[in-house]
């Protein structure tokens, strides 16, 4: 594999490095004027199912930033789409399920996926592992709770009612649906590194609404399920959610090698948290790049300095890029970070 010596996938296998390598969430996105203009007039799930387009767009950031991973471009609702699921991606709001799933009849329309029903991602992946070279991709999906709670309450929730009414209420149904979600979720991401990718991410983006009794019991078994069907690999899986302070060590005990962290927690106290044996990826909070440039290399640093003691370090954001960042402050925080961990 060109790509397994490249800094992102050392730091992943908690390897020396020549520099803390980095990516952001959501590089590939609105933040880049290039973006929007190849997105323009094209829905976001349309612009997920055209390999010519899903490589443009993973490209951009690395071309622009000199990232040291690309993302795959896609959404965590395309295999729930792929298979027959009527849901829309509304401008301002996010994934809308048409008939939210709140019954075990309900099920049924959570049919196996397919590499047939991907092939545009097998498609594009070709594409780009072809132009990135030695620079890695990064394979994602969605975890089986979140996607469990965009179909159960239909859309974005604060609150995610109706959700934890079935997870308390109907244990036996939500461990279920729950179930054929991380089948699902491991057949999309075997998809993607049967293509190519280099490594994996999972996204738990809502699972820190959960206290941590009821991730050990209602969660951690189906993410579980998904990092062990793609273990055989051998390709590092990362594992990511916001707002999960108190869940870091359950989501490495859940099979990640890499767990995210988001601005919440320094890193050493995280490292603390998850215990030996796992990389850490992040955790500068977006929101800084947008306090100017001294204040973004202290902040930096901060991270830096948190992170000295780690077995592996990725460098990335607590979350995702924000639309409206200035491009170029990006750009020179990726520059930052590898001139200041130059070995």
């Amino acid at each position: 594999m060109k790509t397994y010596d490249s800094a992102f996938l050392r730091a992943c296998r908690r390897e020396p490095v020549p520099h803390t390598p980095v990516w952001f969430m959501r590089q590939a996105g609105r933040s880049l004027p290039e973006y929007l203009k190849v997105r323009e007039g094209i829905a976001m799930l349309d612009s997920c199912m055209r390999p010519d387009l899903v490589a443009e767009i993973t490209m951009q950031p690395v071309r622009r930033h000199r990232v040291d991973a690309a993302i795959y471009f896609s959404d965590i609702v395309v295999p729930l789409k792929a298979i027959g699921i009527d849901l829309d991606i509304k401008p301002g709001v996010g994934p809308v399920v048409e008939s939210p799933i709140r019954s075990r009849a309900d099920l049924a329309r959570l049919r196996a996926l397919t590499p047939d029903d991907v092939a545009y991602v097998t498609e594009a992946i070709g594409l780009l592992t072809a132009e990135l070279g030695e620079t890695p991709l990064i394979g994602f999906a969605g975890a089986p709770f979140t996607l469990a709670s965009y179909l159960v309450e239909g859309g974005p929730s604060r609150n995610h009612e109706h959700t934890k009414a079935m997870m308390y209420g109907d244990p036996e149904l939500w461990a279920d649906l729950l179930d054929r979600l991380a089948d699902i979720t491991a057949a999309f991401l075997r998809v993607q590194i049967e293509a190519g990718a280099s490594a994996v991410q999972l996204f738990d983006s809502w699972v820190g609404a959960l206290a941590p009794a009821d991730y050990r019991r209602s969660v951690l078994p189906a993410s579980a399920k998904v990092f062990d069907a793609v273990s055989g690999y051998g390709v590092p899986r990362i594992h990511f959610g916001v707002g999960t302070g108190e869940l870091l060590g359950l989501l490495g005990e859940a099979g990640a090698d890499v767990v995210g962290v988001d601005w919440r927690v320094p890193l050493d106290e995280a490292a603390r948290r998850v215990g030996p044996g796992k990389a850490l990826q992040g955790n500068l909070d977006p929101a800084v790049l947008f306090a100017g440039e001294r204040a973004v290399e202290a902040k930096t640093r901060e991270v830096l300095d948190a992170a000295a003691s780690l077995e592996g370090h990725v460098f990335n954001l607590g979350h995702g890029v924000l639309p409206t960042t200035d491009p170029d402050a990006l750009t020179r925080l990726v520059e930052y970070v590898h001139t200041q961990t130059k070995r």
